[in-house]
């Protein structure tokens, strides 16, 4: 399992701070209290399934997923970037979620090309074609446009997302649950960056690029650029804006993953898994093997 002594010092601040003290389920239509989210943190290293908890309201869901992260930082460092969720509309239908949210991502989460990974890997694993950008420039906060995030970017850069849910009732999943655990951020594999060009024709393949995700050669599912807010960097705008209506302001070097360019599907032993943007300068690729 990869980084797993960054995981071991979050589940060790959690103890430290009463988890062990604790019972029964989490708490429900309220911010989880810091007991509770603990909780949560040490279960996320140990890879077991939580209560979902219901009821939660967009408030809630902030408060908690403050905390939660808060417990991330003490253990991993400041984020190094951010993650939008649910802006892919089956996606969003999925989780019966109107919008999307956020998430926080820090260094140990992030893999390189061709990472052997644990299938097991989460309380909940499954993976998922994705996309990262990188920030070049502040003036990112600001931007209102796909025009306005592509002055604003140096990097685009194959992902493919790990995400774990570890809750243990799936289908009482909705947007504020995702919020509140930091939609689920745990592992990504990144690929190898490619130049952004500041150009009408760089930004049409984004939007018309077609995203293959393969395993063990065998195609597995596609989607096009415009899957995601019927243009990729549309959820950068989106992310800015979230991101400071709660504070946060992006900064040169954040990277940012842009959401689901395919179906949730689950690892298995044995599966080599393939992304490739085919559209965007040379087809590029990016590779996780399930061990």
């Amino acid at each position: 399992m990869p980084q797993q002594s960054t995981w071991r010092r979050a589940a060790g601040l959690a103890v430290l701070t009463g988890w062990m003290t604790m019972a029964g389920p989490l708490a429900q239509a309220a911010c989880l209290s810091d007991a509770e989210v603990t909780r949560l943190v040490a279960s996320l290293q140990v890879r077991r399934q939580v209560d979902t908890p219901e009821g939660l309201s967009a408030a809630d869901a902030a408060c908690t997923r403050a905390k939660f992260n808060a417990s991330l930082e003490a253990a991993h460092g400041r984020p190094v970037g951010y993650k939008a969720g649910l802006t892919n509309p089956a996606v969003q239908k999925r989780f019966q979620a109107t919008a999307p949210v956020w998430g926080a991502l820090y260094a140990p989460m992030l893999l390189k090309d061709g990472a052997i990974v644990d299938p097991a890997f989460g309380a909940r694993p499954l993976f998922e074609a994705d996309l990262l950008v990188r920030v070049s420039n502040a003036r990112i906060n600001q931007a209102r446009s796909v025009e306005d995030v592509l002055q604003s970017i140096d990097q685009v850069i194959p992902f493919i997302e790990l995400p774990d849910l570890m809750v243990d009732t799936p289908a009482k999943i909705n947007g504020n649950v995702l919020a509140a655990v930091n939609v689920g951020a745990r592992y990504g594999v990144v690929g190898t960056p490619i130049p952004v060009q500041r150009t009408a024709e760089f930004s049409q393949a984004l939007r018309d690029m077609q995203v293959v995700v393969s395993g063990n050669g065998a195609e597995l599912d596609r989607g096009r650029g415009s899957d995601v807010l019927e243009h990729p960097l549309n959820a950068v705008v989106w992310l800015a804006q979230a991101l400071q209506a709660d504070g946060v302001k992006l900064k040169v070097g954040d990277v940012l993953s842009l959401g689901s360019f395919s179906k949730l599907m689950p690892p298995k032993p044995g599966l080599a898994v393939q992304v490739r943007y085919n559209g965007l300068p040379g087809n590029p690729a990016v590779q996780v093997q399930f061990r």
